[in-house]
């Protein structure tokens, strides 16, 4: 199996758990405790049907939308993931030049696995930064200052992960940062030597953005979770969104606002946008999915905010039915991320390319010419 079979979500999972070490591979695909929130983000997309009108006359439909003052080429975007170095050595870079490729946006982790200056300088795609409130201050105000001056074009403050979520997967597989091996890991290794020798080969393992700041999880081996609950701020409050949003001064986003209360709160405090989001059911299992909240949230805000839905889309009509019930555009993480891990750069132009077909295609289907003509007439919920 190569990159030329992959078609769907499930081919490039597949090919990703064969290149990939056990403990790696289960960071992309683990949740949190049971994993029902995880499942339920894509499951969710099953309960409305699309409404088609034919006769429509599309021709070529416009995919387009704008996004954080940047318009961008479809209504799908790369979630911002963390350590993109384990999974290719390009990392990040691979990300952003394959989003730059496709005339869409590349996010950055607080915890990517290059710079911000690094990827700024090899890219020229629109890029949005996700920042993390930390408990020293410093590590958050240099973040806010770098980003305007390598001219990103927004930020988005995570606001769900005060706390890191019970990721079990992690613990059975002693996942850490930069990897470690283990008498349980050590055989999951072995029977990747392509990715070992490339890990071992190539740049050092570190937290690019934060390692003058912190030798947390740079310099030391220490799992994901630890560095979370060491450095993160879980007092963080609506006051620090709001000191976050002033100082920036520019397109800015809560990632992980799930509630109605909450996306009026956004308004209130300057943000132009939210991503509805549950971290990738990676936090608090048993809450809803992103698409369960997005009609309700888009009823009560309207256009006062750009809506983006975070977390489950596997193919285009997920896209679709997201943007009928009130959304703006789509992020994706896993999906894009096991693109990654099974081709790299390739592997992301690959999957971007899959996602940019089934949008346009059902956009044809569905008889609209444009991203504007997709609302609540074009889906029925089941429930």
């Amino acid at each position: 199996m190569n990159l030329d079979d992959c078609y769907n979500f499930h081919d490039f999972r597949k090919l990703a758990k064969k290149k990939l070490p056990a403990p790696i591979f289960h960071y992309i695909d683990g949740g949190s405790d049971d994993e029902v929130t995880l499942n339920r983000n894509t499951n969710a997309f099953n309960d409305c049907d699309l409404v088609p009108n034919i006769l429509a006359s599309v021709g070529e439909p416009d995919l387009s939308t704008t996004v954080f003052g940047k318009k961008i080429d479809m209504p799908l975007f790369l979630s911002p993931c963390a350590m993109q170095s384990l999974y290719t050595p390009e990392g990040d870079k691979a990300s952003a030049r394959a989003a730059e490729k496709h005339g869409t946006m590349y996010s950055m982790s607080t915890m990517a696995s290059f710079s911000i200056e690094e990827v700024a300088e090899i890219s020229n795609c629109p890029k949005l930064f996700q920042l993390y409130v930390h408990k020293d201050q410093s590590i958050t105000d240099d973040l806010i200052d770098r980003c305007r001056a390598a001219n990103f074009n927004g930020l988005c403050l995570t606001v769900d992960t005060l706390v890191a979520g019970n990721r079990e997967r992690d613990h059975r597989t002693g996942f850490t940062t930069p990897p470690k091996l283990t008498l349980e890991s050590l055989l999951s290794f072995a029977m990747r030597p392509e990715w070992v020798f490339k890990y071992l080969t190539n740049k050092k393992f570190e937290l690019a953005n934060i390692k003058n700041k912190t030798d947390k999880g740079t310099n030391i081996a220490k799992s994901v979770i630890d560095y979370i609950n060491e450095q993160y701020d879980p007092a963080m409050n609506w006051k620090d969104a709001e000191y976050c949003i002033k100082r920036w001064n520019g397109p800015f986003a809560l990632k992980g606002v799930m509630s109605v209360e909450d996306a009026k709160r956004a308004i209130d405090i300057g943000c132009t946008a939210i991503m509805i989001s549950n971290h990738g059911g990676r936090q608090l299992d048993g809450s809803r999915s992103p698409f369960d909240q997005v009609k309700a949230i888009s009823d009560a805000v309207g256009d006062k905010l750009e809506i983006i839905l975070d977390g489950g889309v596997r193919r285009g009509t997920h896209v679709l039915k997201a943007l009928a019930a009130g959304a703006k555009a789509c992020s994706f993480g896993k999906m894009f991320l096991f693109s990654l891990g099974a081709g790299g750069q390739q592997g992301v132009e690959r999957v971007l390319q899959n996602m940019h077909d089934e949008i346009r295609r059902n956009m044809i289907l569905m008889g609209c010419k444009s991203l504007k003509e997709l609302d609540n007439s074009k889906i029925i919920y089941k429930k």
